[in-house]
């Protein structure tokens, strides 16, 4: 019985030290990037969608963008193509396009399905939809890599929209230019230019790594929490090297334009956003402004 209560109240604990930020964060947009090792465990996939249907259903106002690389890869090799990347960012001809919106659209649809399970509605949109994402053809060190789309304007009524009749918008990186060709967007950047637009208060990666590491090969250089200039220091010395590179670079990019505070979370850890936020400590790493390092407080 001793034991019983004991356990009940570790849990009670729990609410009432998520209790200050849930009061903090109520009505604020938080915008998750989703993708990775995380969308390829069915286990891992309704942990995700869990956390961030709590956030919604206690006053968050969350926005999901996801990515869906590995799948494509996945479908592209069925079609007997060889996926090539260039820098990080994938080759991408038309056929390859018409595979990327097929398969982005498949899981876009899953992901809605496994939010309404839980009882919230969701609507699933890609950045076509209402002139969401409006790109220019990217070129990557000046090589031509296709149907690849960089983004230069973002309307985010759509989104505003949703979020006002209280649905949860998820967003899949597409998107059309001038003469309305479709693009494939990176996620990442995706997700990075929709929170610049809506004011997010966060903007948070969910990732195949812990967090950011001055050295990835020694773990007690784990970085809990940086400002965006100690970030943009860490990137000029070459420290920071791989997929991480673009990733610091949204980072410090979406805090120097309004969001508040930027987190990049291993999401292949069950429950990592509800820790990341809803503790005092924290998992993973967190990009501050340059005036808040000192607040010891998510």
């Amino acid at each position: 019985m001793e034991n019983d209560m004991q356990e009940v109240l570790k849990k009670a604990e729990v609410l009432i030290e998520a209790l200050p930020y849930i009061q903090k964060f109520n009505r604020k947009i938080i915008v998750v990037k989703y993708g990775g090792s995380a969308m390829s465990n069915e286990e891992l996939q309704k942990n995700v969608i869990k956390d961030v249907t709590l956030l919604k259903l206690v006053g968050f106002k969350p926005i999901i963008v996801h990515g869906g690389g590995k799948e494509i890869s996945r479908w592209v090799a069925k079609t007997g193509k060889e996926a090539r990347f260039v820098n990080g960012l994938r080759v991408t001809d038309e056929e390859t396009m018409e595979i990327a919106e097929m398969v982005l659209g498949k899981v876009n649809k899953q992901l809605v399905r496994m939010v309404e399970e839980l009882g919230v509605n969701a609507v699933g949109i890609s950045g076509k939809d209402g002139g969401l994402l409006h790109v220019e053809k990217k070129y990557s060190d000046g090589q031509d890599i296709g149907f690849v789309g960089e983004i230069n304007q973002v309307n985010p009524k759509i989104l505003y929209d949703l979020l006002e009749k209280d649905f949860l918008p998820i967003v899949a990186p597409v998107g059309l230019d001038d003469q309305f060709q479709t693009y494939n967007i990176n996620a990442d950047d995706a997700a990075c230019a929709i929170a610049k637009a809506v004011g997010a208060d966060k903007l948070v990666f969910l990732t195949d790594i812990e967090g950011l590491y001055k050295d990835i090969n020694d773990k007690t250089t784990f970085i809990n929490r940086i400002t965006a200039t100690e970030a943009e220091k860490l990137i000029g010395s070459g420290i920071i090297g791989g997929g991480m590179l673009p990733k610091l670079n949204n980072c410090t990019s979406a805090i120097r334009n309004g969001v508040n505070r930027v987190h990049i979370l291993d999401g292949r850890m069950a429950h990592c956003l509800l820790l990341e936020i809803f503790t005092r400590k924290g998992i993973g790493t967190a990009i501050v402004g340059d005036e808040e390092i000192h607040e010891m407080e998510n």
